[in-house]
């Protein structure tokens, strides 16, 4: 999809893209020379690239506040303790070896009232210059207590905390590009939410889990899941409660693994599209409900990263403009007091399903992993009653014959409860995988627009930089590692193993296709000797 009429003129004559790059001062770092800034989330997929990245590109940050609670029996200093032994700080602890020096753990829980903040560490955060709010429930069959709590009683109580900041330079909200996926074109603005922000805090302070469980449908309605419903609700506590606060709104569609920083093909969940290339490559999603002609809104991790931080130093840069243009006149337009990018692909780089799927199969036959459990076969089904056929007889129908074997020879059944759960997990994506939405992403190029060369070369979130062939070609290497824990020096091993796979996947084939056509024999021959 082309460009707006009205940025054609300077994308075309956009001369600064061939002006030497040291002509120009990197702006965004300078914004954060000094400043302390606060992520919640910062234990989830983003909140961790996003450490990494200001960490190392922005050096000269005072201090980055990173919240933290307990999870998993762990207690926070402990997860804390353990969070950067993950592999994606390896290139930061060689480039800025000091970093831990700037970094301090804050105990906190946004689904808790006052953030389950001490006194002493409110008082602390007082001094924050930045916010990116990034903690959120991504479940989307969380209940609607706990998506209401996270996403949004959270939100409000950080924007409310956020007031008490003297010397706030920016607040991001990082929100979802299907936050209002009722509509079939989304712009960006604000939409009106299913229901206000303290009438559903107040449902929630009134009804047991009981009734708000039956009650929940009713309130949901027309969005398919919490997760969903949650973050268009959320949207609105922002306009609500960002009053005098330099704020603004960043909606990525899918995100998946990153396409070069600080490694390539990263990723550490399987949620999304990122599930269905997994779970195919290692042989056990055969089938996904999926239209394969509309465009996959899928977005890389380190491009959303980029785009974050540059809405963060815009938002800062026209803090003092936005917060006088408000008491002049508080009837402005919302989204110029408080800006919203649609970051998405479909406008100017998009990609298909069927494209998608094709690349990722192309490049994953080629370094198969010693995980896969049986030979690539997958299929996208645009039609719901031809998806279930096929889940019955190719994930059902073996599930049952493989876990009798393993419980006659005395091994736990488990093939059928696994494919339960992968059936749930498309059922779900196959809301996202069967419509097709159209968005504007105006803010977006704008801001790329106001980003010098300098920085660009820094802060790479333009989608039209990305090739999505040799992208997806890093992309399958790198689920292999990170996901499937399996080194790049067993390729040969995965070979051989998806060679074995492949003769007893085509031999089965060739004994039920022989069998079928015996047994049609025979019923033939039955009929025709009534005859």
């Amino acid at each position: 999809m082309a460009r707006k009429n009205k940025d054609y003129i300077e994308d075309m004559l956009d001369i600064s893209e061939h002006l030497d790059t040291s002509d120009y001062r990197n702006e965004i770092p300078e914004f954060y020379a000094g400043c302390n800034v606060l992520i919640t989330g910062s234990s989830g997929f983003l909140g961790i690239l996003l450490i990494e990245k200001l960490l190392r590109c922005c050096p000269d940050m005072k201090k980055l506040y990173l919240f933290m609670r307990a999870k998993k029996e762990k207690t926070p200093e402990q997860r804390f303790k353990e969070h950067f032994n993950n592999c994606i700080y390896d290139r930061l602890k060689k480039e800025q070896s000091n970093f831990s020096t700037k970094i301090a753990m804050i105990e906190a829980d946004v689904s808790k009232l006052d953030l389950g903040l001490s006194q002493k560490n409110r008082e602390l955060l007082l001094n924050t210059n930045i916010i990116f709010h990034a903690a959120a429930t991504v479940r989307f069959n969380e209940t609607l207590r706990v998506a209401t709590n996270i996403n949004i009683r959270g939100t409000k109580q950080l924007l409310l905390f956020a007031k008490e900041m003297p010397n706030l330079k920016a607040f991001v909200y990082v929100s979802t590009a299907f936050s209002n996926c009722i509509h079939n074109f989304i712009e960006e603005k604000y939409y009106p939410p299913p229901i206000k922000t303290d009438q559903l805090l107040t449902l929630l302070d009134i009804m047991d889990d009981e009734k708000l469980n039956k009650f929940a449908p009713i309130l949901i309605d027309k969005w398919p899941n919490t997760y969903v419903f949650t973050k268009a609700i959320a949207e609105d506590t922002v306009r609500q409660y960002s009053v005098g606060i330099p704020t603004c709104i960043v909606r990525p569609s899918i995100i998946t693994t990153t396409a070069e920083e600080p490694v390539s093909g990263w990723i550490n969940n399987v949620y999304g599209a990122v599930g269905v290339v997994m779970g195919s490559a290692i042989g056990l999603l055969r089938s996904l409900h999926c239209d394969p002609d509309i465009v996959a809104e899928i977005v890389p991790a380190d491009y959303v990263i980029s785009h974050l931080i540059a809405a963060s130093w815009d938002t800062g840069k026209r803090k003092n403009n936005l917060l006088s243009i408000e008491n002049i006149d508080p009837d402005i337009p919302e989204t110029e007091r408080t800006p919203i990018y649609n970051y998405v692909s479909i406008c100017e780089n998009p990609i298909t399903w069927r494209r998608f799927m094709k690349l990722n199969e192309f490049y994953g036959m080629q370094v198969p992993s010693t995980r896969i459990l049986w030979y690539y076969m997958f299929y996208l089904n645009k039609h719901k009653l031809m998806h279930d056929i096929y889940v019955l007889f190719l994930h059902m129908i073996p599930a049952v014959i493989v876990d009798t074997i393993f419980l006659l020879s005395g091994r736990k059944p488990m093939l059928y409860k696994t494919y339960q759960k992968i059936n749930k997990f498309t059922s779900v994506l196959s809301y996202f995988s069967t419509k097709q939405w159209r968005f504007n992403n105006d803010a977006v190029i704008g801001l790329w627009n106001r980003v010098n060369p300098a920085d660009r070369q820094i802060f790479n979130f333009d989608i039209n930089n990305l090739d999505w062939e040799t992208y997806i070609k890093e992309m399958i290497p790198g689920m292999r590692l990170y996901l499937g824990n399996d080194p790049i020096d067993t390729v040969e091993k995965g070979r051989a193993k998806y060679r074995k796979l492949k003769i007893a996947h085509y031999t089965i084939l060739t004994i039920i296709g022989v069998l079928l056509i015996w047994g049609f024999i025979s019923l033939i021959n039955c009929i025709m000797s009534f005859f």
